[in-house]
């Protein structure tokens, strides 16, 4: 992790736990819809009621969900897990408890690597466990009232934890940002956190160098990359000018309020023992064959840093340039593997004809250019061999005509002469679903 930023001579440790909403059509153990905006309390079913005699039943698209997330993370994916009650009472838990993981969580370990400028940080994962979301609470302070909005209960997510390794707010984002990055891409959670999908929890505290892990205070429900960094900030000045002035930080779950950049203390932070958790008696163990999780192996997308890793180390390239130029042509044509197969076809074929390092690349065809070159092909407007002619006068036009717009000399190139100009200038490029 390298050598740790102080703050006024503390120490700043932070793990995270982050709620993903997953991508499925239905709730985690009924048939209600997940569908964001719908009229209070229209899409709770007998079993997000929890009425006598209803049952849950698991989401194999959750489960899905999850293993692709742990192939992405390099975790470990459990043969067997088991679901457990978190016990609580709150007025948006209508079941008085919260069907979680605990003890044997379906995704165990893994890490998360991303770049702070350009160097590489990671972050260990501790686990990822498949649960039901609760309902939510509304407030109508102007009348004095509050409602119940039981929608949301039973939602599908997956939370991932971490260790404690980030040591500053700028990490924490980071790390938020990769994390966001990788669950879109690989497209389980679709990342909105205005609505909700993608909610993170910090978990602040501060020490001096060497000391052991101060007490923490947790930061809940942080939906702005902008608000996460500000609260992060601001709690910890905070909790160093309470131990400067001798007081003892008590553990605590608080909230953010961006309009005063501060953060309030919300309950006493409760620990596992308060939960009472039991497993389940309604739900079986979850069992995951080794056919299912390569199965599933097998039809995902490429990540970008698995693109990267083969890149660096087939020509020794900056991996941060590589993993860039392959995820953003990617995104832009939404198509990985056609990306993949470009870029270490064509692509490396004429570095290494030419002898060129990859600084000169973007000069030659940029990822703008290359993505619509794809989309190009996928949409049937040119064939596969006409898009290798398009993509030899690009890289060998761009000698002399980098950024020009007027280079109609290659208006004559067979079967290009309609997308030619928009190849060149990255543009037309449409709105494609994220992989």
């Amino acid at each position: 992790m390298g050598a740790a930023k102080l703050v006024h001579g503390y120490e700043v440790v932070i793990g995270f736990e982050t709620h993903a909403q997953l991508s499925t059509q239905s709730k985690i153990f009924s048939r209600a819809s997940t569908a964001f905006g719908a009229q209070a309390n229209t899409q709770a079913c007998a079993v997000d009621l929890a009425l006598p005699g209803t049952l849950p039943v698991m989401n194999k698209g959750a489960v899905e969900r999850a293993i692709e997330l742990g192939l992405a993370l390099g975790s470990h994916i459990a043969e067997r897990s088991v679901f457990a009650r978190k016990n609580y009472f709150y007025p948006d838990l209508p079941k008085g408890y919260q069907i979680s993981q605990f003890e044997i969580p379906v995704v165990q370990g893994g890490s998360v690597s991303f770049f702070l400028g350009e160097e590489k940080k990671t972050v260990r994962l501790v686990r990822a466990h498949l649960e039901e979301d609760a309902g939510k609470s509304l407030h109508e302070d102007f009348i004095g009232q509050s409602g119940i909005d039981l929608n949301r209960a039973g939602t599908p997510l997956l939370e991932i934890v971490t260790e404690p390794d980030i040591r500053s707010s700028e990490e924490a984002v980071a790390y938020a940002k990769e994390l966001h990055k990788i669950v879109t891409w690989i497209g389980i959670c679709d990342g909105n956190m205005q609505e909700g999908s993608f909610r993170c929890d910090a978990n602040v505290s501060v020490r001096k160098p060497g000391a052991p892990l101060g007490t923490r205070r947790e930061i809940k429900n942080l939906n702005s990359f902008k608000f996460m960094q500000q609260a992060i900030d601001y709690e910890v000045r905070w909790q160093i000018e309470q131990i400067e002035d001798g007081h003892a930080i008590q553990q605590a779950t608080v909230l953010f309020n961006p309009d005063t950049g501060e953060t309030r203390a919300m309950r006493t932070k409760e620990d596992a023992a308060d939960y009472r958790y039991f497993p389940d008696p309604d739900l079986p163990p979850l069992v995951i064959s080794r056919e299912w999780v390569e199965r599933v192996r097998s039809e995902m997308a490429e990540l970008p840093r698995v693109m990267a890793d083969r890149f660096v180390t087939q020509y020794g390239l900056p991996e941060y340039d590589a993993a860039a130029y392959f995820e953003d042509t990617a995104r832009a044509c939404g198509q990985p593997k056609l990306a993949s197969n470009w870029i270490m076809g064509e692509l490396s074929r004429r570095m290494n004809a030419d002898d060129i390092d990859f600084s000169q690349v973007q000069l030659r065809v940029n990822a703008m250019q290359l993505a619509t070159l794809i989309m190009r092909i996928t949409d049937n407007t040119i064939s596969n061999n006409a898009a290798k002619l398009v993509f030899d006068a690009l890289w060998n036009q761009s000698k002399t005509a980098v950024g020009s717009s007027n280079m109609y000399s290659l208006m004559d190139i067979t079967q290009a002469a309609s997308v030619i100009d928009s190849i060149i200038e990255g543009q037309g490029l449409k709105q494609t679903p994220k992989p």
